[in-house]
């Protein structure tokens, strides 16, 4: 579950605009979920070969070019579904709660 959840927080991170791996786990990290680099990394190459996300280079005046991660237009999509069914399971969850 927490691997559908990370999903979700990566895609909704890059929803905007296209981020460096340092920026998504500080943007990750602002809402408490912390993700270290190592278990970010499996999952971008992942969701890259899924056609979900895209990369691009870019120079960096602090050493070698970065690379930087955005959604593809599947990406968008794939996002859109995911909050569909998050919203859906937040809502399951809170009648459960409601029913105690």
């Amino acid at each position: 579950m927490r691997k559908g959840v990370l999903e979700y927080c990566i895609l909704s991170v890059l929803e905007n605009k296209p981020l460096y791996v340092s920026d998504i786990v500080q943007n990750l990290e602002k809402s408490e979920l912390v993700v270290v680099e190592g278990t970010l990394y499996p999952m971008l190459t992942r969701l890259k070969n899924e056609g979900y996300l895209g990369y691009h280079w870019e120079e960096s005046f602090q050493g070698p070019p970065r690379k930087y991660y955005e959604l593809t237009e599947p990406g968008k999509l794939f996002l859109a579904e995911l909050g569909k069914f998050w919203k859906e399971l937040v809502d399951a969850v809170f009648r459960i709660n409601c029913q105690q």
